[in-house]
C-alpha cells in the first residue's frame, strides 16, 4: 500500500454540549478520522490544540484502530467562558505523513448557579409628601449571571409593611418603583422596604429600599377650641381669661411653627402660655349695655411657603351687672285730670328705663313719701307705671298737686331714680255764678235823681263764679225790666246805667231783672232784681217803691223773689255805705269835683284793702250838696 489517502475527518466541525457542572475527569468520545491506506499509512496519531479545560486521549482498539477521547481537566464555566474552540489533527504513518484537522466546538451549557445579585445593597430615596400618583420612586436592577430561565429576574416586595405595599407599586419585571397613594409625611416620615430578586431557578436575593418623606406645607393650623361659647361679667376686671385653646399645625420645622391673631378690633386679646396653648383674655373695660356679645374670628397663620392659615370663632357672652339706675323718660310729669273725675281713673304714667337686662331692668315704680306726710290723692301701678287718681278732685279746692315718684330696678342691690309728677286739675263748668250785689232774694233798692244825664250810673252788679277761666267769665245782661229803654247794662262789667235822660213822664218805679251767665259748657246762669225808684229830690226818699205795684207783675213768686232780694241788697248797701265813708275821710280829695258817682275801676283804686273792687262802693258829693240830700234807704217792700 502507498500512502496517496489523507486522513478524512466525517465533518469539519464538532459540536459538543457539555454542562457547566460536568465534573473534571469526565470523558467524551471524539468523531475519528478515516484513512483509506491501511497499516502504518492508516491514522496513528491525534493531537488536541492546547487548552487548560481539556485534554487529548487517545485509545487504541483490539482492531488498532485509534481512537481520540477529550478529556475534562477542570470545571467548567460557563459565565466565564461559555463556549470553547479546539483544533483536532489527525496523522497517519505514511512518509511523508499525512494529516487532517476538525474543528471541536465546545458548548459548555448552562446550569442555575448564579443568584441574582443586586447592583446596590441599599436604595436610599428622599421623596416630597406631595409626589403624584405614578411618579418613579427608584428603579432597583438584579443581574444574574445565568442565562435564560435562569438569567431571568423577576422582583417582588418582602417583609414590608402593609402601609408602604399601599403607598408604592413594584414593577415585577423592570424592578421600578412607583408611588400608588397619598404620602404623608405627618403619619409615616420614612418607609424601608425589602425587595427580592428571584431568577428562573428559584435563586433569589434582596436589597432594602429606604424612602424618607420629605415635608411639604400641606397642613393648615388646626384650632382646638374647649368651647366655643364662653360668658364672662360686664365688671371683669382686664386681662381676665374668658377662653383657653391649643394650636396643632401637623407640618414639621417652619411649615409647622404658627402665630395666632384676633381678626377685628375688639376689647381681647391672645397671650401665649405653653406648648402652644393660649389664653384669650380682656384687654379692656366691658359693658353689656353697650355691646351684650362678641363673636370672636381667631386666626391661625403658620410659617411655611405658601402660609396656610385656619380660623375658628369664639363667641363670648357678657353677663348684665346691675351698674345702670332706671331713667326716667322725662324729669317732670306733667299730667291734667278732668275735676269731679271717678275715683280710680287712669290720667296718665310714667316710664322709666333700665339699660341692664333681666331681674336687673325690672323697674318698680313708688309714690315717695316724706314721714308724717298724709296719703297724697294719687297712686302709681307698680308695675306698669300708670297713675290714678284716687279720689274725685275739686278744682276749686285743689288746683294742682306735685309729688315725686321713685322707679327701683330689681338688681342687688338696688338703683331707682325719682322724677317730678305735677297733676293739674282741669276745670269743669260745675258751678253757677253767684250774684253778690244785689243780694237777697227781694232785690235791692236804687235811687235815681229825675235830673239824672244819659249815661248816670244807677248801680253796679256783682258777681262772682267759683270756676277759672272760660268758666268763670260772666256776662250780663237785663232779662226784664219795667221801661226797656231807660236803662241799658254793660255786658262785661255789670254797670246799670240811663240809656237816656230821665223824662218826668218816666215811672216813678221801675224793677228791673238782670242775668248773669257765664261763658262754660253747658252754661250757667244767675239772676238778680233791682227795685229803681226815681225821686226829685234825695229827701223824698220816704216814698215807698210798693205804694203803686209795678205794672205788668204777672209772677208772684217772681215778686217775692225780688222783695227778698231788694231787702238784702239794702242791708248790704247801708253797711258798705258805712264802710266807704269811714275810707273815703282818708283818701285825697281829689275827685270832689266829679258832678256823679262812679265805680272805681280797679281794686287798687279803692283803697279797699283786701275787699273785692266789685264790693266796694265809694260815696261821692259834688260841691254844694247838702249832707241832708244822702240817705241810706232800707229795702222797700211793695
Amino acid at each position: 500500500d502507498v500512502n496517496d489517502n489523507s486522513p478524512v475527518f466525517p465533518s469539519k466541525e464538532m459540536i459538543l454540549k457539555i454542562p457547566e457542572t460536568t465534573p473534571p475527569g469526565f470523558r467524551l468520545a471524539l468523531e475519528r478520522a478515516q484513512d483509506k491506506d491501511e497499516g502504518s499509512n492508516s491514522v496513528q496519531n491525534y493531537s488536541l490544540g492546547s487548552d487548560s479545560h481539556f485534554s487529548l486521549s487517545v485509545k487504541s482498539g483490539n482492531d488498532g484502530v485509534k481512537y481520540p477521547m477529550l478529556v475534562l481537566e477542570r470545571q467548567l464555566d460557563r459565565e466565564e467562558k461559555p463556549e470553547i474552540n479546539l483544533l483536532l489533527a489527525a496523522t497517519d504513518g505514511g512518509s511523508p505523513p499525512r494529516s487532517a484537522t476538525a474543528q471541536v466546538r465546545i458548548v459548555v451549557l448552562d446550569a442555575n448557579d448564579n443568584i441574582p445579585v443586586f447592583n446596590r445593597e441599599v436604595y436610599e430615596v428622599r421623596l416630597a409628601e406631595n409626589s403624584a400618583i405614578g411618579e418613579l420612586v427608584v428603579s432597583v436592577s438584579a443581574t444574574d449571571l445565568d442565562e435564560g430561565s435562569n438569567g431571568k429576574v423577576h422582583y417582588a416586595f418582602t417583609e414590608t409593611s402593609k402601609g408602604s405595599e399601599q403607598l408604592f407599586d413594584l414593577n415585577p419585571d423592570t424592578g421600578e418603583i412607583r408611588v400608588s397613594g397619598n404620602l404623608d409625611y405627618e403619619e409615616m416620615k420614612k418607609h424601608e422596604m425589602m425587595v427580592k430578586a428571584t431568577d428562573g431557578g428559584e435563586l433569589f436575593s434582596h436589597c432594602k429600599v429606604q424612602v424618607e418623606v420629605t415635608d411639604v406645607n400641606d397642613n393648615a393650623p388646626e384650632i382646638q377650641l374647649t368651647s366655643h361659647t364662653a360668658s364672662i361679667p360686664e365688671d371683669a376686671p382686664p386681662r381676665t381669661v374668658v377662653a383657653l385653646f391649643s394650636v396643632r399645625d401637623r407640618d414639621s420645622g417652619d411649615n409647622g411653627r404658627t402665630e395666632c391673631t384676633i381678626e377685628g378690633d375688639f376689647p381681647f386679646s391672645l397671650a401665649p402660655t405653653f406648648d402652644n396653648y393660649y389664653e384669650l383674655r380682656t384687654n379692656a373695660a366691658l359693658d353689656r349695655e353697650t355691646t351684650a356679645e362678641y363673636n370672636i374670628s381667631i386666626r391661625a397663620t403658620d410659617w411655611g411657603q405658601p402660609r396656610l392659615s385656619s380660623r375658628q370663632s369664639v363667641r363670648v357672652q357678657v353677663w348684665d351687672v346691675n351698674d345702670n339706675a332706671p331713667a326716667f323718660s322725662q324729669e317732670l310729669y306733667s299730667l291734667w285730670v278732668t275735676e269731679n273725675n271717678s275715683p280710680m281713673v287712669r290720667i296718665g304714667s310714667v316710664k322709666a328705663r333700665d339699660a341692664d337686662a333681666g331681674s336687673n331692668a325690672r323697674v318698680q315704680y313708688a309714690l315717695v313719701r316724706e314721714e308724717g306726710e298724709e296719703q297724697p290723692a294719687l297712686s302709681v301701678n307698680a308695675e306698669s307705671g300708670d297713675v290714678y287718681a284716687l279720689r274725685s278732685l275739686d278744682y276749686e279746692r285743689l288746683r294742682a298737686l306735685e309729688v315725686r315718684v321713685r322707679a327701683t330696678d330689681g338688681g342687688r342691690p338696688a338703683l331707682s331714680a325719682q322724677a317730678v309728677l305735677r297733676v293739674l286739675v282741669r276745670d269743669e263748668n260745675d258751678n253757677a255764678p253767684v250774684v253778690l250785689h244785689p243780694g237777697g232774694e227781694s232785690g235791692a233798692g236804687e235811687l235815681v235823681p229825675r235830673w239824672a244825664p244819659a249815661g248816670y250810673l244807677v248801680a253796679k252788679v256783682v258777681a262772682v263764679d267759683a270756676d277759672a277761666g272760660q268758666n268763670a267769665w260772666l256776662s250780663y245782661e237785663l232779662a226784664k225790666a219795667t221801661e226797656p229803654g231807660l236803662f241799658r247794662l254793660a255786658p262785661h262789667s255789670g254797670e246799670l246805667r240811663t240809656a237816656r235822660a230821665v223824662a218826668e213822664r218816666d215811672a216813678p218805679r221801675h224793677r228791673l231783672v238782670v242775668l248773669v251767665r257765664d261763658r262754660g259748657q253747658p252754661p250757667r246762669s244767675a239772676s238778680a232784681t233791682l227795685a229803681v225808684a226815681l225821686l226829685h229830690r234825695f229827701s223824698d226818699a220816704h216814698v215807698r217803691l210798693s205804694h203803686e205795684p209795678p205794672p205788668a207783675e204777672p209772677d208772684q213768686t217772681l215778686r217775692l223773689y225780688l222783695i227778698a232780694c231788694l231787702a238784702c241788697v239794702s242791708a248790704l248797701c247801708l253797711a258798705t255805705g258805712l264802710a266807704a265813708l269811714l275810707i273815703k275821710v282818708r283818701r285825697d280829695r281829689r275827685k270832689r269835683d266829679e258832678p256823679l258817682p262812679t265805680f272805681p275801676t280797679a281794686v287798687a283804686d279803692s283803697d279797699a284793702g283786701s275787699l273785692p273792687r266789685s264790693l266796694v262802693y265809694d260815696v261821692c258829693l259834688a260841691t254844694g250838696t247838702l249832707s241832708s240830700d244822702f240817705r241810706f234807704l232800707g229795702p222797700f217792700l211793695p
